[in-house]
Formats: structure tokens, sequence, C-alpha cells
């Protein structure tokens, strides 16, 4: 059925985008955003695989001697994450304020100046400072990519939406692993191999700042700041162009009333009002754990394989294995984002990744080392990709970036105290201890999220959030 011109234009910006058919554009649109953050991932998963390297020119050691030991490399993750705290806290009003376009660009720049910066470092103080700023920019990314891409997208592909563009940028993990085992053990030009790892990265995100040429901002925040007449231009292109590929007139808006979207600004204040307080109690509950489960192994899997007595060369070539399947988790959620409920995917994920923990820890051969990490790794990547199209739903565009920052702090803030637990931990009771930490925070976020957490799945977002 021919969308007539009346009712188009009566419909609010919200159903027009809600009615858009799956197409090439729109997800071409997601994957351009998703190159950017694949050097954000890369950026952020390299602190595993330099972990070794560090080690091995003596900048760092393992296990802490002190609780903010700056030789310990548990300062060099908690310094990324302090970075990632201040700039989902402190910077993600930035994307409410002036787009969610500029700030991803200016994210991207951020922290691949300050990662390039850091690789030149040669002090544990001074790469935990650089590593800091580089945080920042990071943590602001990732809160823009989950804002942008959730208001672009129609309803019924949403879910898939977040699920391709961490299918997208989880391929960074693959690529930093076999990046690190190539260079890490060697010396370049009198240079650590650790310091390419980083620098690659560096200049990798650099070389996409090109793609965010012809990216439209986002027509849901444009209606919001007042920009109805750019929101519509923005708009009209999207329609044009999903027309002409599908070669059919696009279906009617649900709703043909104006004023259905959101035209006013908002405050902060209202994550703490009465249609939101239980839905940011539960999130920032939910973060505080879940970084336990979801960084405690990705982050430190090189630091345990070492513990346990498996030289460095077999750790990294264990770990590069297992950093394959990174992208299949995002693949499964492509597939299933939007036909089973994310509330209920985040729960059983939560689980499977606390029984495979505890599991993982008891292996002594490299079969089962693989075969268990890999399982813990698809868990892992499958229930990132609900959980950020999860939490990204759940506010208001007119504070969906600031909300989605504060909660998602807290993850950034317990990650800060993370690195000094585990250490702490494998120093006093093994890899098994370690293992027994992540699957009790595992099963604190399966019952938060189930006890608490709304049914987002094919609902408008200006329903979810009225």
């Amino acid at each position: 059925m021919a969308t007539s011109p009346a009712s188009t234009s009566d419909a609010s910006i919200a159903a027009r985008l809600d009615r858009l058919p799956p197409s090439r554009y729109v997800r071409g649109l997601v994957m351009r955003i998703s190159l950017g953050g694949f050097f954000e991932f890369y950026d952020l998963f390299m602190t595993a695989y330099i972990a070794v390297g560090f080690l091995r020119a003596k900048i760092f050691v393992a296990s802490a001697q002190g609780f903010f030991d700056v030789r310990g490399f548990a300062s060099f993750v908690g310094a990324g994450f302090a970075g990632m705290f201040v700039g989902t806290l402190l910077f993600s009003w930035i994307s409410d304020r002036y787009g969610r376009r500029a700030t991803f660009t200016l994210s991207l720049l951020w922290y691949s100046l300050a990662t390039l910066v850091m690789a030149c470092m040669s002090t544990p103080a001074a790469i935990d400072a650089w590593r800091f700023l580089a945080g920042i920019g990071v943590g602001v990314q990732l809160i823009t990519i989950d804002t942008y891409i959730t208001e672009i997208t129609p309803k019924e592909s949403r879910g898939s939406a977040i699920a391709l563009s961490q299918f997208v940028t989880f391929w960074a993990v693959p690529c930093v692993a076999l990046i690190a085992y190539l260079l890490v053990p060697r010396t370049i030009a009198g240079f650590d191999g650790w310091r390419f790892v980083a620098l690659i990265g560096a200049l990798g995100a650099v070389a996409v700042w090109p793609l965010r040429a012809g990216l439209p901002e986002s027509p849901r925040w444009l209606e919001t700041h007042g920009r109805r007449d750019e929101a519509l231009r923005g708009l009209r292109e999207m329609e044009g162009r999903v027309a002409a590929e599908t070669g059919r007139p696009l279906p009617p808006p649900e709703e043909h009333l104006a004023g259905k979207g959101e035209t006013t600004r908002g405050a902060w204040s209202e994550i703490w009002q009465a249609a939101y307080r239980q839905r940011t109690v539960m999130l920032i509950v939910f973060n505080v754990f879940q970084t336990i489960g979801f960084y405690g192994f990705a982050s430190w899997v090189p630091t345990l394989l070492l513990s346990e007595g498996i030289t460095e060369t077999r750790s990294l070539a264990y770990v590069f294995i297992i950093a394959l399947v990174n992208p299949l988790g995002a693949l499964i959620g492509v597939r299933y984002a939007d036909r089973l409920q994310r509330k209920w995917q985040i729960v059983v994920l939560a689980l499977i990744i606390a029984v495979c923990g505890l599991l993982w820890a008891q292996q002594r051969t490299a079969a089962g080392i693989v075969v268990l990490g890999a399982l813990i790794t698809l868990a892992n990547n499958w229930f990132s990709v609900a959980y950020h199209a999860y939490q990204a739903e759940l506010y208001p565009t007119r504070i969906r970036a600031q909300a989605v920052g504060f909660v998602y702090s807290w993850s950034r803030f317990s990650s800060i105290f993370v690195g000094f637990v585990i250490a702490a931990v494998l120093r006093a009771y093994g890899v098994g201890g370690v293992f027994v930490i992540i699957a009790i925070a595992m099963a604190i976020v399966a019952a938060t999220i189930a006890l608490l957490g709304p049914l987002t799945n094919r609902v408008r977002l200006e329903a979810l959030s009225r």
C-alpha cells in the first residue's frame, strides 16, 4: 500500500523512521558508524593482548604489591576504565547537546591521538596517564554509537542493527590478537612490539576518518532540538534512498497525527522521576556487576594463562584462537536480537558465562582451555549485543545519551577496581578464585534483569520512554 503525501506529512518523524523496511542503505549507515567503533574496540581489547608485552618489558608486573600500585598491570587496566568512567559520566551530555554525528567524529579523533602518544611512553605513570585520556574518548564513543544507531533504525530491526554493529566492531578482537601474536614477542628497530600494536590502532582510527562524511544526523535528535525542517530534509533523503532501493512505495506510518515525536529538551534529573527510576536503579546494579564477568575474562585471559605456567608464546596463541570467535557471538545476535526478548537473552547468557567460567578454571589441556574459552567469548559477545541494545531503548531521545552514559558509567567505575580485585584474588586463591567472583557477579546480573527489566522488542522508542 502506498503512502499518500498527506498522511506522510502528518506523521511524526519517529513513525516515518519506524516504517522503513529493511534495506542495504540503512545497513550501510550502521556499518559505517561501526567502522569507527571497530578501532574503539581495538583500543578497548588491546589491553589484554599487550599485557604480555608490558610484563616482558618489565614496565608492569602481573601482581600488584598494593591496591593502587602503579607498577602493577592492574593500574593500566584501571586507568583505561577510569577514563571511560569520566567519559561516560561527565561527557555523554555532549551527544545530547551537539548531536550524534559531531560527537562520534570528535571522540574518534580524541582517543586516536591519546593512544598514539601513549605508544611513545616508557614509564608506568606516563602510560597510565595517556591511557586514562584515551579512555575518555572511548567512553564517549561507546555511548554515542549505541544512541546513534538506536535512533536511525526502525523498531522492527533495532536489536539486529546493534548486533550488526557489534559484529563489525568485534572483528577488532581477532585482529588485535593476531597483530599482538605477531608483534608483541618481537623487538622492531629497537622498539618493543607492544608499541606497534598500539600505533596500528591509533593510525587505523584516523584512516577511517573520511567515512564520517555523508552520515546523516539523527532525525529524532534534530526534531528534539527544534530543527524539524533539517530533520525532515534528512529523513526525506533516507526515505528516497530506501524507496529507490526496494523499488516500491514505502508502507504507511503507523500513526498519522502530528506532535507524536519529542520536541523538548530534557534534563539529567529526569532519570530519577517515577517513569524511569526503577530502570535507572536496575541498570546501575546491572552495570556494576556485568563488567566483572565480561572484562574479568576478556582483559585478563593471557595473564591468567601465564599464572598457570603457560608460556608467553602459547598464551598468545591460545588467546588468538579464542579471539577468532568474537564476531560469531554478535552474528548470532543479528539473527535472534529481535526474535527473542532481549531481557531473557541477557538473563540466560549471564548464567551461561558463570557456569562456563567455573569450568574453564578447571581446565589443564589445550583443547579444554580453547573450547571453553571460546564458549565464554561467544556468550560474552552475544550478551554484549543484547544489553547494548537494551539499555539504549529505555530512555527518551532528549536524554538518551546522558542517561545511558550515567548508568553505563557505573560499569566503567567498577572496572577501575576490578583489575585490582582480580590481581589480589589471583595471588591469594588462583584462577579458580577469580572465576568464583565472576560467577557471583553474573548471577547478580541475571537476577536483577529478570526481576526488574521491562520487555522491549519491537516496541517504538517513544512508547517505551513515555
